[in-house]
């Protein structure tokens, strides 16, 4: 009975300092933003309330919980599995055009989001400490000076990795979460009115009484459901079950503290800082530590999302939805924890441009919640996409309910765009331009270099090699497809008549599940000409070089021979392609194979 139960603490707790940094220090700042458009009046404070509960309910444990971890590849989940579950399911281009686009938008706003959370959540906290007697005075300059500090400390903490510090992660945000939920009863049972809030009917009375002020609750209201996508999109790392059951633990603690806060600004309405105001009324001499404790779940919180980031970017590389980037293993064991230099300092740079832009967290809320918004709403829509393309019908509606609420509070927040808002559409359009323009110039790049056919480069190759004139040794041919012969190896064997005793073709293939890796000979094309093939999931890290010596074919003593595309353009598209793609790491270099044996060959392309 123990040992059930100790497991049953371990598979609730250690999600929490991974998983639910970001929704779990939305109480720091969700009310008092809701609070600057409207009066803190009982009804409308039970009514936010309700709003809050309710669309935690809804959207997080119904779209999240529920309708989005029913799908998976190998326990999987995220933005790219939907794309991959849902492509296969679609008939026409046109609708395989239609599901990349929005995954495309669902990935840039993510990242979007993964900017501002940091900013906002770090800020926060630090301005909690205008409530310590001895800082009452200080300046909102010298806040934010902290606030940078902070983001640069853990900026530049990336690159050394977290394995050690994230053991501390779970434990930290355990005391996290039972801190809220204390804090929140202790007020709660000094004004028990707001359990009128448990009632969705006080959310419909809300919005009936306000009107137009309803709504504008409701596009702060959204900060309450920032880091619910992390259920899924973190699913494969935690496991489905841990994180369900961690889920109700946190949504219990989060019902609690938010309650106490309402309770808390309907017995002082003047309150600014309802979370802060209501501990140090609570605490006492305690404020202080709870206070260390905030930036220390913030700077998780932060770090959950940066690392998230991290794990978004190194799948699209492997799906070739943006171009490579040198990426950095940091742990020995845990071959999930990467560091991509590119992202990090992208994100540190965005990050310190929104705390000198906005300077405090009230006025950086305007411009938060839009990006989590349009991912929550493109991802609804794929859900509902897939069930209705399983004809499952019940969850079709549910997916399409979720939708409904996910597209009013996007209708919403569309007002935050003039206020600062725009901020979120400027920073996701830079990686959404990115990876449009790379995949467009990726096509195009292959259909200017005319491979050649497998059949007449065959004919070809016997006639050379029955000349005679042949090198000692083996030389490996890196290509992206077997049957497709890339100019650059028909140039070496036949203009320059470089042909080895021994000839392999090496194509690396990244498939759409995100585990598994498979290396074998294919086939023997012609004398001395045989294909490999290395199959591996979207999220594996493979050591190439370890897979072919174990296949007998010693890849320090071969050459390795590769393709370097020299691309010439006159069109200012193409040439931003052809700058992404000169300023990005070759196939050889991103998985590292020996370089003492590599030999790049150049071809000039025209696009």
């Amino acid at each position: 009975m123990r040992t059930r139960l100790w497991i049953n603490f371990c598979e609730i707790t250690k999600p929490l300092g991974i998983v639910f940094g970001d929704i779990g220090t939305s109480p720091i700042y969700t009310l008092t933003a809701v609070f600057l458009v409207m009066k803190p009046t009982e009804e409308n404070i039970i009514g936010v309330i309700s709003l809050i509960i309710w669309s935690l309910i809804i959207v997080v444990h119904g779209q999240y919980a529920w309708l989005a971890m029913n799908l998976s590849i190998r326990g999987e989940g995220g933005t790219i599995i939907l794309q991959q579950l849902l492509t296969p399911l679609v008939k026409s281009k046109t609708q395989i055009s239609i599901v990349l686009f929005l995954s495309f938008i669902a990935l840039s706003f993510l990242i979007g989001d993964g900017v501002i959370t940091p900013a906002i959540t770090i800020l926060s906290a630090v301005e909690g400490l205008v409530l310590i007697p001895v800082l009452a005075g200080i300046s909102i300059s010298h806040l934010l000076v902290i606030a940078v500090i902070i983001t640069i400390l853990l900026f530049t903490f990336q690159r050394r990795g977290i394995e050690r510090l994230s053991t501390l992660f779970s434990p930290l945000m355990l005391v996290w979460f039972i801190v809220l939920a204390l804090s929140g009863m202790v007020s709660l049972f000094h004004c028990p009115r707001i359990l009128n809030a448990l009632n969705p009917f006080s959310a419909f009375h809300f919005f009936i009484a306000n009107k137009l002020l309803g709504f504008l609750a409701l596009s702060e209201v959204i900060l309450a459901l920032t880091g619910g996508e992390a259920l899924y999109a973190d699913m494969g790392h935690m496991g489905k079950n841990s994180i369900k059951k961690a889920w109700y633990f946190v949504f219990a603690c989060l019902v609690l503290n938010y309650l106490g806060q309402g309770a808390h600004l309907m017995l002082h309405p003047g309150t600014k800082l309802a979370l802060f105001e209501m501990v140090l009324q609570e605490s006492g001499i305690l404020y202080i530590p709870f206070l260390i404790l905030t930036v220390c779940a913030t700077i998780i919180a932060s770090q959950s999302m940066i690392s998230a980031i991290f794990s978004i970017v190194y799948q699209a590389i492997n799906t070739h939805i943006i171009p490579r980037l040198k990426v950095t293993h940091t742990s020995h064991k845990l071959l999930s924890q990467i560091y991509i230099g590119f992202a990090n300092w992208f994100l540190f740079a965005c990050v310190i441009l929104m705390l000198f832009t906005f300077k405090q967290s009230s006025r950086m809320a305007v411009a938060y919640g839009l990006a989590v918004n349009v991912t929550m709403t493109m991802t609804a829509l794929m859900l509902t996409w897939i069930y209705h393309q399983r004809k499952d019908r019940m969850l079709e509606f549910f997916s399409l309910l979720a939708a409904c609420v996910d597209l009013l509070f996007l209708y919403t927040t569309i007002h935050k765009i003039p206020y600062g808002g725009y901020w979120s559409i400027i920073i996701a359009m830079m990686p959404l331009l990115v990876i449009l323009i790379f995949r467009a110039g990726r096509h195009k790049l292959h259909q200017a270099l005319h491979p050649l056919g497998l059949k007449k480069f065959l004919t070809l190759y016997e006639e050379f090699y029955q000349s005679g004139c042949r090198i000692k040794g083996t030389a490996v041919f890196l290509l992206m497809d077997s049957r497709k012969i890339s100019p650059y190896m028909a140039n070496v064997m036949f203009q320059h008549k470089i042909i080895y005793e021994n000839n392999i073709i090496l194509s690396v293939k990244t498939q759409s599940i995100p585990y598994g890796v498979k290396g074998h000979y294919t086939e023997t094309f012609a004398p001395s000409l045989r294909g490999f093939e290395i199959k591996m999931g979207y999220m594996e890290i493979v050591d190439i070089e370890g897979m072919l010596q174990s296949q007998g074919i010693a890849i320090g003593e071969n050459v390795i021979f590769y393709g370097i595309e020299d691309i010439v353009t006159d069109n200012p598209l193409w040439k931003v392609f052809a700058f992404i793609k000169t300023n990005s790491p070759s196939f050889v270099q991103f998985y590292d194979f020996p370089s003492k044996k590599l030999l790049g060959v150049i071809t000039s392309v025209e696009l």
